[in-house]
């Protein structure tokens, strides 16, 4: 996001926080579900996000628009937060559509967090990716680009009715429909990530051949905290085809000690 679109987005968010101080947890999830709801507004009609982002109007003259359309229809919080949004400078009208999903996604992770789930929401999001990615029938179905999202969102909420956080469902409900513009995939990783960052905790995805003992993972979380200076919040992936070792990967920082690179390398080194 360009620093102009930060300031708009700093201004929405503070005035969000200074409004929702009080809120319960149930109060955060309706607001959540309000600035998604405009978000998907936003994301089917070009033509109200460029009139949002015009920069021949003033930012009055654009959140008075905002008012004009979606007072009495969402709270006063909702309203007067995307008020604020729009009446901020972005360079394209697609920033105003990832500004609004990043107030949805923001909330819902704020309503966790005072029902205190937000761990829970973290491990369920992974858990999820993990069952997609592991049956390539449903990995397929969720990530279509041709099916309506609607659609893979009803499908998501059916298999995890009564399994999984109402903000893990919600959350689901983001990545399907390309949170930011991402594939299905790496939204719900940045969700993952997101949620860790809520609780200030660094994701590591690991890898390993088989699981990791409970002293193993402790102490590999421990390493990491100390190089990278917070608390880590290990992902553990078993993948019996890397042999043994270890793979890490930390933002764009990966450290692979896995026998299978091993001997990739060897083999390469064989071949010349």
């Amino acid at each position: 996001m360009a620093s102009v679109n930060r300031e708009s987005y700093a201004a929405a968010a503070e005035k969000l926080t200074a409004a929702t101080q009080q809120a319960t947890a149930a109060q955060l999830a309706t607001t959540a579900d309000e600035f998604l709801s405009v978000a998907r507004l936003l994301r089917g009609e070009p033509r109200l996000r460029r009139a949002l982002t015009d920069p021949s109007r003033s930012g009055g003259d654009r959140a008075e628009l905002v008012r004009s359309i979606l007072a009495g229809k969402l709270g006063d919080t909702t309203v007067d937060t995307l008020a604020t949004l729009v009446s901020g400078r972005f360079s394209r009208p697609s920033e105003l559509l990832d500004a609004s999903e990043r107030l949805g996604v923001d909330t819902v992770l704020s309503s966790a967090d005072k029902a205190g789930t937000l761990a829970e929401v973290e491990d369920e999001l992974f858990r999820f990716g993990q069952i997609v990615s592991g049956n390539a029938e449903l990995a397929v179905t969720l990530s279509d680009p041709s099916a309506p999202a609607e659609q893979r969102v009803k499908l998501a909420q059916d298999l995890l009715k009564g399994k999984a956080q109402a903000a893990t469902i919600q959350l689901i409900a983001v990545a399907l429909e390309g949170f930011g513009g991402r594939s299905f995939e790496s939204s719900l990783s940045r969700l993952v990530e997101l949620t860790a960052a809520k609780r200030d905790r660094e994701v590591a995805y690991v890898t390993v051949a088989k699981l990791l003992g409970e002293a193993e993972e402790q102490a590999l979380a421990a390493k990491l905290s100390d190089i990278y200076g917070r608390q880590v919040s290990l992902k553990v992936d078993v993948d019996p085809s890397i042999v043994g070792g270890v793979s890490v990967r930390v933002g764009s920082d990966l450290y692979d000690g896995t026998i299978l690179r091993r001997l990739n390398e060897a083999r390469q080194a064989f071949a010349k």
